[in-house]
Order: C-alpha cells, then sequence, then structure tokens
C-alpha cells in the first residue's frame, strides 16, 4: 500500500506570508497575525490566515491544475449553493506563481464547522434534505469547455480494469473477506450492467463523501475541496448516499431528490459507492480516519445489494 507522496516543494510560513504579502495586499494586515499549518493531504496544504481566511497551496506538479480549476468554476457554483445556505470555498485571492513558488494558489474563506468524519452516522441524518438540494443544485449542466477528469464522472466501464485490481489486493491482503468481496463484485457489476448517462454533461463534485462535509449545530454547513471538479455523469457524487448515511437517512435522501435522478443512476451511484470504499480499503493506510470511513461504510454499501 502506497505511503503520501513527498511534497515536491517545501511549504512554510514564511513562504505562505511572502505570497500573501506580495499578491493579496488587502490581507497584508493580518499576515503577521495568525498563520498556521492546519492540513495537509496528498496533493495540497491549507493554512489558516487569520480568522476569517485559509490558503490552499498545491505540494505536488499534479495537483497544480486543480487548484486552477476550483479558480474557474468555484464561484459560480458557490452561489448555486449559498442560495441554500451551504457554503463553498471559493477562492477571493487566485494566486499565480511566483519567483520562489512554480504553482496557482488560493485565498479562501475560512469555514467553521466540525468535519463529517467525526459526525456519527446515525447524527448525519439532520443533512439529508439540504445535502439533497445542495447536489440538485449543484448538478446543472456545464459548458463544453469543463475541465475534464481522467476517473471523476466518466462510465463505469472505464474503471472497470482497476476496480477488478483493487478488488484483487483487497483479496489478497485479507482487507476484505470473500464473501464481501464477491458481494463487491456483485454490486459493481450491477452498476456496470445499467444504461449509462445519456445526458449532456453535468457539474460534480468528484470527491464527495464525509470528510469533505461540513457540519455546525448538527445541520449541513459546506460542501468543501472541489480539487477533482468536472462534469459528466452526477452517479459518482450520489454514492454519498452509501458513505454518509444510515439506511433510514439513505431512503429519505434518494426520496429528496424526487426524480431528478433515475434507477440506473441510483445504480451506478451504488456501484461507485462501493467503488469508492474499495478505494479507500486499500489505500488509506497512512490515513486510519479514512481507514475507519471505509470500514464503516462496506455494511451501509452491502446492505443494499442485489438480491
Amino acid at each position: 500500500m502506497p505511503d503520501k507522496p513527498a511534497a515536491e516543494v517545501h511549504i512554510d510560513a514564511a513562504l505562505v506570508r511572502r505570497l500573501v504579502t506580495e499578491q493579496a495586499p488587502a490581507l497584508i494586515d493580518i499576515v503577521d497575525g495568525r498563520l498556521e499549518k492546519v492540513s495537509e493531504g496528498w496533493d495540497s496544504e491549507i493554512w489558516r490566515l487569520g480568522e476569517a481566511h485559509a490558503v490552499r497551496l498545491p505540494r505536488r506538479e499534479l495537483a497544480a491544475p486543480l487548484v486552477v480549476n476550483e479558480q474557474r468554476v468555484l464561484p459560480a457554483i458557490a452561489a448555486r449553493l449559498a442560495r441554500l445556505g451551504v457554503a463553498v470555498p471559493a477562492p477571493v485571492v487566485c494566486g499565480v506563481p511566483s519567483d520562489d513558488y512554480p504553482w496557482s494558489w488560493s485565498v479562501v474563506p475560512w469555514i467553521e464547522g466540525e468535519r463529517g468524519l467525526d459526525v456519527p452516522r446515525a447524527a448525519r441524518g439532520g443533512w439529508v434534505e439540504l445535502l439533497a438540494a445542495s447536489l440538485i443544485a449543484l448538478h446543472a449542466e456545464a459548458p463544453a469547455d469543463f475541465p475534464v477528469n481522467p476517473v471523476r464522472g466518466r462510465p463505469l466501464a472505464t474503471r472497470d480494469a482497476a476496480f477488478e485490481e483493487r478488488l484483487g489486493t483487497a483479496r489478497a491482503t485479507g482487507a476484505l473477506d470473500a464473501a464481501t468481496a464477491d458481494a463487491l463484485g456483485e454490486i459493481w457489476h450491477a452498476g456496470l450492467d445499467a444504461p449509462d448517462w445519456n445526458l449532456p454533461p453535468v457539474w460534480i463534485h468528484g470527491d464527495l463523501h464525509p470528510g469533505n462535509l461540513l457540519s455546525r449545530d448538527g445541520a449541513l454547513a459546506a460542501v468543501i475541496d472541489f480539487g477533482d471538479v468536472t462534469a459528466g455523469d452526477p452517479a459518482y457524487d450520489l454514492g454519498v448516499a452509501w458513505l454518509a448515511f444510515d439506511a433510514p437517512a439513505r431512503a429519505r435522501f434518494i426520496a429528496a431528490t424526487g426524480d431528478r435522478y433515475d434507477v440506473a443512476t441510483w445504480r451506478r451511484a451504488h456501484a461507485w459507492a462501493a467503488a469508492v470504499v474499495l478505494i479507500l480499503l486499500v489505500h488509506s493506510d497512512d490515513n486510519p480516519d479514512y481507514l475507519a470511513l471505509a470500514t464503516d461504510a462496506v455494511a451501509q454499501v452491502l446492505a443494499d445489494a442485489p438480491a
């Protein structure tokens, strides 16, 4: 199982301070206040800037285009979700490469909230209606020049080889027993057998799970980390029904979307949920929170396995 890739550029407080001072003069007055790294993922680092802002910087060249995509498309997406009271970290400053930092970077609003990962599954039911409305608002038809993603929003058949490879790894390492692996395979193949999305591509988040949802006072507060934003089949996002909710809340979530998505789309969504669970099981040895999410979500995915 792979470890987190090494950073390809050194990011420290001095660098962040220089970038903000040089390119965001309106924020100079807070640069000498609170400035601390609060998150470091595979692709990016997040630095808290004062009380109301954060700085998002790629740590690998592979992630650099993702920030550019966010800068381009998030303002319109954020406006649609803001009407519902759901925050999105749309950039307030679109930073560009400098002499000592090679890629685009952003200053975004700091959004207070509790990570969805830290909210027990049974307590997430309060998010159902608002998340359903948020996805309907997000899944608007995209223009022809949307950012292309090689994985997200594409037909399931394009990921079949990767799914089978990961399923074999999970069997071989004991991450899944034979019966569970077989059941996940059946769910995947049921999705493959469903008709593909045959409508124009719609905007999708591309990485929707409890780790990218924030809650406040028991309600959905924000959808974050749009690094994989693209357009295509909304089924990828709808897999959150199994990743986030228990059976009663999942039924309410599906009902709350009305007739926006057909049976085939939900079948593909179920298959994508199985795929995401498998990805997390195989690749989260360095992140116990996501390994726990996968372990917990397996039972939800299997609860709706084909009879």
